[in-house]
């Protein structure tokens, strides 16, 4: 199967193909649809729009969600993966959503990953719904996701307080228990994203080193963000884990800032290629480059994804999906990320979700990029 770009003749909410994004892709490892809000174009105003409360974003969203999936062959029990990214309002009433998706997807729920973040690209929305879905009709992804993991005991009460060491391996500890049920170890951890607020961040470096106590022997392509918030309130820190059947083969270009970390510039496993998060960085010293420009920024991870891929054997075509987490800082001149976008990626172009973080690991930093390519 080669990967093909899933066109829609009606979609009534707006005109996609004026962006630098795909509704979703359909490839031999799964189906990636991009983020979507509750974002639809009013003639009136002739701007987009989101309206509503909760309930309603939460519908609409999965309206599109629905059109989508039918354009691709595929249904909800098609879905292996939802992953709702939400701001600080909407966490307040994310059992509205819940209550949504449980409806709609009736006996079969997928995995769900719920990232608080601190606001949304639409400023109105108050969620944004990204779905991983089978290659084809029963034909199942090539990943095994784990739900969000927080630092809490089976009875929802928080683990480690106030200690992002402690609420590490409490995180990793039950990450642990869920893969040993179904028969993996943290050895064939892929990919995680790890989520944390400021308050964690003066003593992050400490939890790093749960990392090199608990993963590899091949370490898995991390992102690491800073939110204003997380989904308990007293976590500082929560996980989400990608692990694979396979053992995941390292890749690197030669980058020497990875020796010390313990996570890979990327791993592969079959056709699957996971990249870690990428900064505009110097791949040697580490040191952020082209401080404070988004625009700049935006170009460098860009060459570096793509010098990624290539390493893997494979072509711009095969990138399949994109997160970019962007800093309030950067919002002034994010549209001309479009423009990089545009110049640096090829048809068919990948599928993406836009998100603001609270700020990012480096100062300087304006854009973190969590990349997918599929080497069909």
């Amino acid at each position: 199967m080669t990967i093909t770009s899933i066109h829609l003749d009606h979609f009534p909410w707006y005109d996609y193909r004026r962006y630098s994004f795909s509704l979703g892709l359909k490839t031999s490892a799964g189906t990636y649809l991009s983020g979507h809000t509750a974002s639809e174009y009013e003639p009136a105003t002739k701007r987009i729009v989101v309206q509503g409360g909760v309930t309603e974003q939460v519908r609409t969203v999965y309206a599109k969600v629905t059109a989508i999936l039918e354009g691709g062959g595929l249904g909800y029990g098609d879905v292996a993966r939802i992953v709702e990214y939400v701001r600080p309002e909407g966490i307040e009433r994310y059992a509205e959503a819940a209550a949504v998706r449980r409806e709609l997807f009736g006996g079969y729920q997928p995995v769900v990953n719920t990232v608080p973040v601190k606001s949304l690209l639409r400023p109105d929305a108050f969620i944004e719904i990204e779905v991983t879905a089978a290659a084809a009709p029963g034909i199942a992804p090539s990943a095994v996701f784990l739900p969000s993991i927080q630092p809490v005991d089976d009875q929802g009460n928080i683990l480690g307080a106030g200690d992002v060491v402690a609420q590490t391996h409490a995180v990793y500890d039950r990450a642990a228990r869920m893969l040993s049920a179904l028969g993996l170890g943290l050895d064939r951890v892929v990919k995680t994203a790890t989520y944390i607020t400021p308050r964690a961040l003066p003593t992050y470096e400490n939890a790093v080193r749960v990392r090199h106590e608990r993963l590899g022997p091949v370490f898995p392509a991390a992102v690491d963000i800073v939110m204003p918030r997380l989904l308990h309130p007293q976590a500082i820190v929560q996980c989400d884990f990608i692990a694979a059947r396979e053992m995941p083969v390292a890749l690197n270009p030669g980058w020497k800032r990875y020796e010390d970390l313990a996570c890979s510039p990327a791993v592969r496993v079959g056709k699957l290629l996971y990249m870690s998060g990428q900064g505009a960085l110097d791949p040697t010293t580490g040191r952020v480059l082209h401080k404070g420009d988004v625009v700049a920024q935006a170009e460098c991870i860009y060459n570096n994804v793509l010098q990624l891929v290539r390493v893997a054997g494979g072509e711009p075509r095969h990138l399949v999906k994109t997160i970019e987490y962007v800093t309030p800082a950067s919002l002034e001149r994010y549209r001309e990320v479009t423009g990089v976008r545009s110049k640096m990626l090829q048809e068919p172009l990948p599928a993406s979700t836009g998100l603001i973080s609270e700020a990012l690991l480096r100062p300087g930093m304006r854009i973190d990029v969590d990349a997918l390519a599929v080497l069909d």
